[in-house]
């Protein structure tokens, strides 16, 4: 089984969009849909957590370094423009230090971008 068993990953519109948001296969951000999921993670009352939960997975323990880094501008979009209830989550320690932090260590060996890209949003 492992984390993605039964069928589609994340079962949620926003966590959806953050999945295409976020495929390796985009050349670069699609602006477009990282608006519309900020609207949703407004909108709606699910929204924030299903978003924040759909970013963590993303990027926790994910060697495709472009896709971290498409998930990180996802979140940093998000950041900018959604509401405190966005705000508490990516705020917590937990988020901060389990998952940011731990991108970035050396043994994970992540490119430039990517280490300047999260010091910036832990900023």
């Amino acid at each position: 089984g492992g984390v993605f068993s039964g069928g589609t990953r994340f079962r949620s519109p926003v966590g959806q969009r953050i999945e295409k948001a976020t495929d390796g296969s985009l050349q670069s951000e699609d602006w477009a849909l990282n608006m519309e999921i900020c609207d949703i993670i407004n909108e709606t009352e699910e929204g924030p957590k299903d978003a924040f939960r759909a970013v963590k997975k993303r990027i926790v323990g994910n060697k495709n370094f472009h896709e971290v880094m498409l998930a990180l501008t996802v979140l940093e979009t998000c950041v900018k423009n959604c509401g405190h209830r966005f705000h508490l989550l990516v705020a917590s320690q937990d988020f901060v230090e389990g998952v940011l932090v731990k991108t970035i260590l050396p043994k994970n060996n992540p490119p430039t971008i990517v280490h300047d890209k999260v010091l910036n949003l832990i900023q």
